[in-house]
């Protein structure tokens, strides 16, 4: 056997190995693009869901999974982080940059930061952590990180120095299932912070609180009560509300509206909850973003992607080959690619008419 024979057969074998990597689709739909500059064997490895997706100052792509920690793609390979590396947690829900250039992730069990070299776990202990809420422990400036604390009924704020946690002005919830742990954080017009758990929404400009619950809207279980699981203020400053259940509903000035019952995507004999929805629902949205054009994009679990261009709303099909329709993300880059996380693992951008899977 010549020697350029058992090169080709040991490229051949290797080429085969990594294509099938755990579970990985054959096919990627990449062709040519900013995100490919990388070998045909690496791909990212990821099999659960695409939690958050974010682009540094310096172009690299940070990808947080559900369960598997978080990666750096800086172009041509992918770096993997987890606990066993010093993240808090290998459910990483947010990334953010600070004004150094350090890289923060809010994970399901605290927070963690990466300088570049290592990565540091900022978790709080237990006993730093007050059970009672003093409204003058508040404070907001231009340079914090916001992050949820877990399971815990408040929020974690970075200030550039420290990492504090702040406790909500919490109320009494009708669903007693309900509490209130974060589930996303959308940041507004005029100062405004919005944060939503799953019984209810903390809006704090720095002076007071907003809080939008069951009881503010006149929710009944016959109505279906809240269920929050994704929040974002638009550049209108409209504020896009996403449920687990009731679907999207829509605050305009004073006026908050059912959007999705309004629109006729809440199913006649729904439930209301949490169970599966048919196609043509939107329902379950668990995450909610605005594109380059001002269109508004929804990621149900049950039916997959929506848009809102101001008048129709358009319902999307990301891949009929996907184990689940279900989208974790969705993120606007800075070359207003959008992308979608799904719960397979795989990411999606969309290319004007459909969607080319990237990783």
């Amino acid at each position: 056997m010549s020697k350029l024979f058992k090169y080709l057969l040991l490229f051949l074998i290797l080429a085969l190995n990594f294509s099938c990597a755990e579970k990985k689709s054959s096919k990627k739909e990449i062709g040519k693009s900013e995100f490919v500059n990388f070998s045909n064997a690496d791909t990212l490895k990821y099999n659960c869901g695409i939690r958050a997706i974010f682009q540094d100052s310096k172009g690299n792509y940070w990808f947080g999974s559900h369960q598997e920690g978080v990666c750096l793609f800086d172009g041509k390979t992918f770096t993997y982080f987890t606990s066993d590396d010093g993240l808090s947690d290998n459910q990483v829900r947010t990334i953010q940059e600070d004004q150094n250039g350090v890289i923060w992730f809010g994970t399901g069990n605290g927070v963690s930061s990466y300088d570049g070299k290592k990565i540091i776990n900022h978790t709080l202990k237990s006993n730093t952590i007050t059970g009672y809420f003093t409204q003058n422990e508040w404070i907001k400036t231009d340079r914090d990180l916001w992050f949820g604390a877990g399971i815990n009924p408040g929020v974690y704020r970075w200030d550039g120095h420290k990492l504090s946690y702040l406790k909500f002005p919490i109320r009494k919830s009708i669903n007693p299932d309900n509490v209130y742990f974060v589930t996303g954080i959308s940041n507004g017009k005029n100062e405004m912070l919005w944060i939503s758990t799953y019984a209810g929404i903390f809006g704090y400009n720095g002076k007071k609180f907003t809080v939008i619950n069951d009881e503010t809207l006149n929710l009944t279980k016959k109505t279906g009560l809240l269920h929050i699981r994704s929040i974002f203020e638009d550049s209108k400053g409209r504020l896009w509300i996403g449920n687990n259940g009731i679907g999207v509903l829509l605050k305009e000035g004073d006026s908050i509206i059912n959007f999705s019952e309004q629109n006729h995507l809440i199913h006649p004999t729904s439930s209301r909850s949490g169970d599966k929805s048919p196609a043509g629902t939107l329902e379950h949205v668990f995450v909610i973003n605005e594109d380059a054009e001002g269109n508004i994009w929804f990621g149900d679990r049950d039916t997959g992607a929506w848009k809102f261009d101001g008048k129709a709303i358009t319902n999307y099909i990301i891949d009929d080959n996907l184990t689940t329709p279900m989208i974790w993300s969705i993120y606007k880059d800075k070359k207003n690619n959008l992308l979608f996380g799904m719960a397979d693992g795989g990411i999606y951008k969309f290319n004007g008419n459909s969607f080319d899977r990237i990783f």
